[in-house]
């Protein structure tokens, strides 16, 4: 008789290590076999950590949440049942709870990469971007082995930029295709401000590994960040083409189909994202705003106030509801914001945003001084986060005055691309750019698409020339373009910016107020484009600009001083380019433009070559999106309110009346020379 023999038996741990092995690649046979484990030993920590993980990866988080909730209490040193167990309460949207226990999970196993990655995931999906980025550091020094990278980390934790960024250079220089590193590096230039050095790294890190998903990522974030939205689509496309559920890359994609005008498409991923994270304030943040933009205005304040119910914190809810504008808050929002300034652990871009939202609603309610202080408190805070240098501002108008003469334009005569389709509105923020913009946009002839970076992006490569770490060689490099250079730059505009225009007019309007600056460079290129200046009372227009937080950019607008000596840069340059440019320039005075709405507006039509409309002058009527501070203002008839609002606030805007000297009398310039 031939003997059988029994199979080996199995131990529980090897039992539970082959279910390990199986949670990822196949989490049903996995909760099968840590079942069995417990049908033997039915309290089993393993076994149970098994079974929870696995339902949280077949979508049953509840079912998850019951099994993991149980076990993390009972093993309270677990980091692994602390980390899974916040995983299924962010998907629950139960964010206060979920970031307890990944923070927990972080603390207990404090090398885990993993741990801190999904920290910082949710507490950017709460809004807490400082709490996320700390987290985010600490993602990226666990990640590490090598010791000159840990060093880099150490140093780019603690905010020592310079430090990190020495090391990981000497370590490039030895291994110059480590793309880790170069991650980190480019992270580091970022946070020092030198974005074109980090894009640059990013995609260096991309031809060397293009499956590297964290500098994808990073990329796509940064290029959102640079004003650059539809080549952070691209690449946020292929994220998703591997993880279509990934919320960061949703969440991002999102913004910036909204940030080129695909307000429809936009709204379509954040209603997909908020059903798969219904509790994610920071979602449901960038879903109001697009809904504002497209006029949905109930339906977005519903969404900023749902935000303030899941996160009472978030300090820029409170200021998507004051920057409304035509919001009033009630007593009891009032108190809210109170009562979060009060709490000294506030971060400070909370902070920041409920000082504006506080101010705003205090000047609703006629208490002028506590207004203007919680719009100061802000804006100091503000200005301790962004360089600005005034001196240098100075120097460069002096610079592009002294390059751009009558003389210089006269040589190049009509050299550039000969499409007459741009109508660039330049002019400071505030001032009334977005009420031309929609008058012009009510044209049949005129398409208004936003306000678009690529006059910046342009002057930024212009600039740089090869050149690292100088000062940009810009003007001066315009003197050096050939004619045939200049057609081309000014093709190239017309071509990068064709996606903004759905509409397919004959004109489209460029928006960025900061373009006064490159009227030079817009006209060697565009000789046949319309620039139009829309100028405002210096009073009014700075404190107007004061006592808005900006979503980017307009670094020299959170000093009062430093925004007197601004305008009176601006109002230099600009009676420079009437001069250098007799008759190229339209001037438009906002006070003027209010007071005297349909003469200004014919003359308006007449200098940019259409014949009258009357959708012109009834442009609150137009149902366009409207992607700025003002959307609100510019969808109601014109009116006169805000027109000397500055003067309530008179006894305490002493510095920037200093600052403006003798242009206070002089603000308007030789406008009749500029019509």
């Amino acid at each position: 008789m031939t003997e059988t023999l029994d199979p080996p038996a199995i131990s529980p741990t090897q039992a539970v290590e082959h279910a390990m092995k199986l949670l990822n690649s196949n989490p049903a046979l996995a909760e099968r076999q840590a079942r069995e484990i417990l049908k033997v030993l039915p309290h089993d920590a393993r076994a149970l950590f098994i079974v929870g993980a696995a339902r949280r990866r077949a979508g049953d988080a509840n079912a998850a949440r019951a099994v993991l909730e149980p076990l993390a209490k009972a093993q309270p040193s677990s980091a692994y049942a602390h980390h899974e167990l916040g995983l299924a309460l962010a998907s629950l949207g139960e964010s206060a709870a979920a970031i307890a226990a990944l923070r927990r999970a972080s603390e207990l196993k404090r090398d885990s990469p993993q741990n801190w990655l999904s920290l910082s995931d949710q507490l950017t999906n709460n809004g807490d971007t400082e709490g996320a980025a700390a987290a985010y550091a600490e993602h990226v020094r666990a990640s590490l082995k090598d010791p000159n990278l840990l060093k880099a980390a150490d140093a780019l934790r603690d905010g020592k930029f310079a430090v990190a960024e020495e090391v990981l250079r000497r370590h490039l220089v030895a291994l110059p295709t480590d793309v880790a590193a170069m991650r980190m590096l480019a992270e580091t230039v970022a946070r020092l401000g030198r974005y074109d050095d980090a894009e640059e790294l990013l995609e260096r890190c991309l031809e060397l590994a293009p499956g590297f998903v964290g500098a994808r990522h990073n990329y796509a974030l940064l290029l959102f960040q640079q004003n650059k939205p539809g080549e952070a689509i691209a690449h946020l496309e292929h994220l998703l083409a591997e993880a279509p559920k990934e919320a960061k890359y949703l969440s991002l994609l999102g913004a910036s189909l909204g940030y080129i005008g695909e307000f429809d498409r936009s709204i379509e991923v954040m209603t997909r994202l908020l059903a798969e994270h219904p509790k994610q304030p920071k979602i449901w943040l960038n879903y109001g705003q697009t809904l504002r933009v497209t006029g949905r205005v109930p339906e977005a304040i519903e969404a900023f106030r749902h935000v303030i119910a899941l996160n009472p914190r978030m300090g820029e809810a409170y200021w998507s509801l004051a920057d409304l504008k035509t919001l009033r808050f009630s007593n009891a929002e009032v108190a809210a914001m109170r009562t979060q300034l009060a709490d000294g652990a506030l971060g400070a871009e909370d902070r920041l945003n409920l000082h504006y939202a506080l101010g705003k609603a205090l000047e609703d309610g006629g208490l002028w001084e506590e207004s203007f202080q919680h719009y100061a408190h802000g804006a100091k805070l503000r200005r301790a986060m962004l360089p600005h240098d005034p001196d240098q501002n100075t120097a460069w108008v002096e610079r592009c005055k002294a390059l751009f003469t009558r003389e210089f334009f006269a040589s190049r005569a009509e050299d550039g691309s000969p499409d007459p389709a741009p109508i660039f509105v330049v002019g400071l923020p505030r001032s009334g750019s977005t009420l031309i913009e929609q008058i012009l946009g009510s044209h049949s002839m005129v398409e208004a698409t936003m306000e678009l970076p690529e006059i910046i992006h342009l002057v930024g490569r212009l600039g740089r020339d090869g050149r690292k770490n100088e000062e940009l060689d810009y003007p001066e490099v315009t003197a050096r373009l050939s004619a045939e250079a200049r057609a081309a730059l000014g093709a190239g505009f017309i071509a990068r910016t064709r996606r903004y225009r759905k509409l397919g007019r004959a004109f489209f309007i460029d928006k960025m107020p900061s373009n006064f600056f490159h009227i030079g460079l817009i006209r060697l290129m565009l000789p046949q484009a319309k620039i139009i200046e829309v100028r405002r009372h210096p009073m009014a227009a700075c404190f107007s600009a004061f006592k808005q937080h900006f979503f980017r950019g307009q670094n020299f607008s959170y000093d009062l001083g430093d925004l007197g000596r601004y305008y009176c840069d601006y109002v230099a340059l600009m009676a420079h380019f009437d001069s250098a440019l007799p008759g190229r320039i339209h001037r438009v005075i906002y006070e003027d433009l209010i007071e005297d709405t349909q003469p200004e507006v014919h003359r308006l039509l007449d200098y940019c070559g259409l014949d009258f409309e009357e959708g012109c002058v009834r442009f609150w009527e137009s149902a366009r999106a409207v992607p700025t501070h003002s959307s609100e203002q510019v969808r109601r008839p014109i009116f006169r309110e805000g027109l000397e609002q500055w003067r309530n606030y008179e006894p305490w805007l002493k510095p920037l009346r200093v600052a403006l000297g003798p242009v206070f009398e002089t603000w308007r310039g030789n406008a009749a020379s500029a019509k």
